[in-house]
């Protein structure tokens, strides 16, 4: 793992040229708390609605979060839905001149209304399609051919994303991986749903999922034997030089032509929330970590971490290169994974606030952690979807507490405090209050529990329309009792 943070360290900013079919993905979020009187499904209050870009889009988008270039080739519609998503894809630093608008041919959108049940945790509930099959000129593959030709050398990736709608077809696929092989590139596949595979030949890697998979070679995989089975029988197809089976919550299964196969299990359990998007940001790692020349097992190592923090968030969220290196200084022990800076906080609860989860602060100094304190913090929980707890530094707890505290340091306060199953982020502020993480992170309720009715910070929350919170909960002793008790029992004994 410490080689892996090494390289994760050193990666740069290779290109990777992206041609698939391009998607709008449209999310509707609103309340739903209850039946409608016409028939047993739920009602959705829309209260507001995004949209991000979807299909061979979002793997660009994922490409975009690691720190890569991605050159983006494929069709969109001369419409309204297809302007907005190329919008989208150039004010992230995309590169869409390879994307071609036709008149006769529709943007696909993907709409999923999304529930948020007792205004915490988002559901999706339905998902509407729209899409209009139409024939595409054979000139067109043409061009999109000559985009891609044109994008690749020096380094490049080629990730081949396809969803069968029309972009790469048997008459242009198998030209554009010759051509990319020709310029030295190496190419990524991740298949459509489809039975034939003849298409994909000439792959360095293949990607498909266990359905995938399994639709392609009619094999049932239920065990490494089936595994190894289904995956020769895809390399006899494509000739490609590995296929990367992903197995969901199992990790992904890696076959070489010269090696054989093995399973790569995630290294710490997953707490599934969501799957969207998590194929994505798998063959968008696969395609960053081949350009910077990892070996073909470091980056599938990388692309099923970087899935697994996918999976646990809702919706389509593509991993940043900081957020991969955290997670593998956490895997390796030298970093507790909740444990943030400001910066990243605001970064990770951006994407959680646009997911619609309700943020949850509390502050304080946190020393000597007792069962009042887990009291307050699991009751705190509750009252959203996520909790950040910000607790002072070492130096402003002295200047709040006085010289003798605080008794544990701060990265001791915050390493238990990350322990806690009911506590999401730590982080530890140095200022003698939090109103700057208040202004940075504007969070949706602000807790404050104790015996004060002075809660700092509150003038801050209700101005942008945030909610403040007292806790009355009697919960045992408070710190500054804990430790007049030790040190009389300690004076006690000396005496």
């Amino acid at each position: 793992m410490l080689n892996l943070i090494q390289r994760v360290e050193k990666f740069t900013s290779p290109r990777v040229v992206v041609v698939g079919d391009f998607m709008l993905d449209r999310y509707v979020y609103g309340n739903a708390d209850r039946l409608s009187q016409e028939a047993p499904v739920p009602v959705l209050l829309a209260l507001r609605s995004e949209c991000l870009a979807g299909g061979a889009g979002n793997v660009a988008s994922a490409l975009l979060a690691l720190g890569a270039g991605a050159v983006c080739v494929g069709l969109v519609g001369q419409d309204a839905e297809g302007n907005q998503l190329k919008t989208l894809l150039t004010s992230a630093g995309a590169k869409t001149a390879g994307l071609v608008s036709l008149s006769k041919y529709s943007t696909t959108v993907k709409t999923r209304y999304v529930g948020l049940p007792q205004h915490r945790n988002p559901q999706q509930l339905l998902r509407v399609d729209r899409e209009e099959p139409s024939a595409v000129p054979e000139s067109t593959r043409g061009t999109l051919r000559a985009a891609v030709r044109s994008s690749l050398g020096g380094g490049a990736v080629l990730v081949i994303q396809d969803y069968n709608k029309g972009a790469v077809s048997e008459s242009n696929c198998p030209q554009i991986i010759a051509d990319a092989r020709k310029a030295g590139s190496k190419v990524i596949v991740d298949p459509a749903g489809i039975a034939d595979y003849r298409r994909y030949r000439g792959a360095t890697l293949l990607k498909p999922n266990r359905y995938e998979a399994q639709l392609a070679t009619g094999i049932t995989i239920t065990d490494d034997a089936s595994l190894e089975r289904a995956a020769k029988h895809l390399i006899m197809a494509t000739d490609a030089q590995a296929v990367a089976v992903s197995l969901d919550k199992d990790g992904v299964y890696l076959y070489t032509a010269d090696g054989g196969g093995r399973t790569f299990a995630p290294p710490r359990a997953l707490a599934v929330y969501d799957i969207t998007g998590a194929g994505d940001v798998l063959v968008a790692t696969l395609a960053v970590a081949l350009a910077e020349g990892c070996e073909l097992d470091q980056a599938v190592v990388l692309a099923n971490i970087a899935g697994g923090l996918e999976v646990e968030r809702f919706g389509a969220v593509p991993i940043g290169r900081e957020e991969l290196l955290e997670e593998l200084k956490r895997l390796s022990g030298l970093r507790s994974g909740k444990i943030r800076t400001r910066k990243q906080l605001a970064t990770e609860l951006g994407r959680r606030r646009k997911s619609g989860e309700r943020i949850v602060f509390t502050n304080g100094v946190f020393d000597l952690l007792h069962l009042g304190h887990l009291r307050y913090l699991c009751q705190a929980r509750q009252l959203g979807s996520c909790l950040v707890v910000a607790i002072n530094s070492d130096a402003s707890a002295r200047r709040l507490k006085g010289k003798a505290r605080p008794v544990i340091g701060q990265q001791e306060r915050a390493e238990m405090l990350a322990a806690l199953e009911c506590v999401d982020y730590v982080t530890v502020f140095e200022e003698d209050t939090p109103c700057p993480l208040l202004e940075l992170l504007k969070p949706d309720i602000l807790v404050k529990g104790g015996s004060t009715d002075e809660i700092v910070g509150h003038e801050i929350v209700e101005r942008y329309g945030g909610q403040v919170r007292k806790l009355d909960l009697v919960a045992g002793l408070c710190t500054t009792e804990i430790i007049n008790r030790v040190l009389s029992a300690h004076n006690d004994k000396s005496d």
